[in-house]
């Protein structure tokens, strides 16, 4: 957490309340929210079914929540993601900014107060960014890349989620306390045997700035304080159902296999570290917690593995439960992004004689399913036989192929390719579940939900993020001067128009804001800001625009607030007067155009 006295704290959450808030609610201490990417309702009432016993989920059942984004009614993840870390709706594939104005949908409707001039490809501040002013700790845990679309939409700001290196770099310089998951490649340039294309070193940056920094699970142990990165794999994390079959039968495999599932941890002992560590924070925290790999199993139609990683995920939802329950100052939101692949308990080879199906008919199939489809396949050799897939596919998942689930996995292949052609002829013929689709499908997804100021209800995915913010205490306006978004965002060329930017960062003069860091510099001698500089090549009607904490601004129009700030403790104040001239301004700009 960038700033622990308790002083500065006190001020900032004081500055952060909305400033139209009656007496409310407790206010959370602590806050966990957890999403399990691409998680479809079906799989809830498969997993209850497999258990035979209620899922931990099941007791904070609160509400629905509508997942459509600016420009599509199907969501994807980091639209998605957005708009649960920010109240604002935007378009796919932006990662913490705000959407573009082309293709949106004839509902949308523009927040309050702005124009698509102003607005367009902005960075949104997030509720962990409003957690940490408010000295929280903080940290995010997922079995993706950590850098993939739904952790990065908590803690970085880019055009499109491809950008990886980019959201890495972001997520480096956000100063958070807890960092558990997979892509450590993106923390290394090519040199390295990373795949950053700068040449940036950022694990020597989190060296640098005195946090540990693991890759096995047999390091949790260890640790019981302080900061941490734990990426325990190159890219993404196994599949739970895969780890847990090499941890038991590695020998039989590559050594290499073997050694990466026991050094990678499940999702409930990453997320079990997390909430070890950042508890001990006496301002409290905010923990994101992705169950990632749902939305894979469920882009694969690959039920087995669907199936898994969720009960994995509700596992972990027991964790933090357990916690809050114990805790009484916690607010525990659970609700997937979207549902990916439409499973259904249900297909045509059960229209007939559905009202003749047993628990036995739905979960027996399941119960000889040792591995992923994908580790199945990685099994076959290069063009296998139709005796090679009929013996591979008894070995790991115990469905005896017939001939004509052969003739009609060989039909499938030249459409879908191997892998999925087996997945749909065994579930078509050995099983009952059926699916719709590949992508995501546009439905509402269920909404899970305890403690102080919880959302509950039908609710927008972004309200979730307003709802939130407001429990909270967090102003998520855009244009309100003590709102998180004028104190992170200000354009610098609004106050510098003489300032050169680019995606570097932004320079005047002696000075240097650099561009995915917290960083000003001046000279030589460098400045460790609140929050990101981060430069939207698309702002400003394509020509681009950088945006850097008010805090950066008035140091640099008054160079004696550097030894103020850079020294002992930030003054509490500092920015408010850049905040103020800002909101005048919009509010000039805005009544000329008739928008207020």
């Amino acid at each position: 957490m960038r700033f622990r006295s308790s002083t500065v704290a006190v001020v900032t959450t004081v500055a952060l309340v909305w400033a139209m808030a009656p007496a409310q609610a407790a206010m959370p201490k602590n806050v966990i929210v957890l999403i399990p990417d691409g998680q479809s309702q079906s799989v809830v009432t498969l997993g209850r079914l497999y258990r035979g016993e209620p899922l931990a989920l099941d007791e904070i059942a609160t509400g629905m929540v509508n997942t459509s984004m600016t420009n599509s009614v199907i969501t994807g993840s980091a639209a998605a993601g957005t708009a649960f870390a920010t109240g604002y709706k935007t378009s796919e594939p932006h990662i913490g900014m705000a959407p573009r104005s082309y293709d949106i949908l004839s509902n949308y409707q523009l927040p309050e107060g702005v124009d698509w001039d102003w607005f367009e490809y902005r960075p949104l501040a997030t509720l962990l960014e409003g957690a940490q002013l408010a000295g929280k700790a903080t940290g995010v845990v997922a079995t993706s890349r950590i850098s993939h679309a739904t952790p990065a939409s908590y803690t970085a700001h880019v055009d499109a989620r491809g950008k990886e290196n980019e959201i890495m770099k972001h997520m480096v310089y956000q100063n958070l306390d807890v960092v558990f998951g997979g892509g450590s490649r993106h923390l290394l340039p090519r040199s390295m045997g990373g795949s950053r294309d700068d040449g940036e070193n950022l694990r020597q940056v989190l060296h640098d700035r005195g946090y540990q920094v693991i890759d096995h699970a047999d390091d949790l142990h260890g640790i019981h304080s302080d900061r941490v990165w734990g990426l325990f794999a190159s890219s993404s994390m196994m599949p739970e159902l895969d780890r847990r079959y090499l941890r038991e039968n590695g020998h039989d495999y590559d050594v290499s296999l073997h050694e990466q599932a026991l050094a990678e941890p499940s999702l409930s002992e990453m997320t079990a570290k997390a909430l070890d560590i950042l508890s001990q924070d006496r301002d409290g925290f905010f923990l994101m917690v992705e169950g990632s790999q749902v939305d894979w199993a469920g882009h694969s139609n690959d039920v087995i593995y669907h199936l898994q990683d969720f009960l994995e995920f509700d596992d972990t939802v027991g964790l933090a439960l357990d916690f809050a329950k114990r805790d009484g100052q916690t607010m525990v939101v659970v609700m997937p992004d979207h549902n990916t692949g439409a499973l259904a308990l249900g297909n045509w080879a059960s229209s007939g004689n559905y009202t003749r199906t047993s628990i036995e008919r739905v979960i027996e199939p399941l119960q000889g399913m040792q591995v992923t489809a994908n580790f199945l396949s990685a099994q076959l050799p290069r063009n296998p036989s139709d005796g090679d897939i009929r013996d591979t596919v008894a070995k790991y998942w115990n469905i005896h192929l017939s001939d004509d689930d052969l003739a009609t996995i060989r039909d499938e292949q030249s459409i879908r390719g191997l892998q999925r052609a087996i997945i749909k002829v065994v579930n078509d013929n050995h099983t009952i579940f059926g699916w719709t689709t590949h992508g995501h499908s546009g439905e509402d997804v269920p909404l899970w939900s305890y403690g102080p100021g919880a959302p509950t209800g039908y609710v927008d995915n972004a309200d979730i993020g307003q709802i939130m913010g407001k429990a909270m205490r967090l102003n998520l306006s855009l244009t309100h001067p003590s709102g998180l978004n004028q104190r992170l965002f200000v354009d610098v060329q609004e106050h510098f128009p003489e300032a050169v930017v680019d995606d570097t960062g932004a320079t005047l003069g002696e000075w240097r804001l650099v561009n995915g860091t917290d960083v000003l510099q001046r000279g030589d001698d460098t400045c460790q800001l609140e929050g990101l500089v981060v430069h939207s090549p698309l702002a400003g009607g394509g020509e681009g625009r950088t945006f850097v904490p008010a805090q950066a601004i008035e140091i640099m129009q008054r160079p004696v607030m550097w030894n103020r700030h850079c020294g002992v403790s930030q003054p509490t104040n500092l920015g408010q007067s850049i905040r103020d001239r800002v909101h005048e301004r919009l509010e000039r700009a805005f009544s000329e155009r008739g928008m207020r």
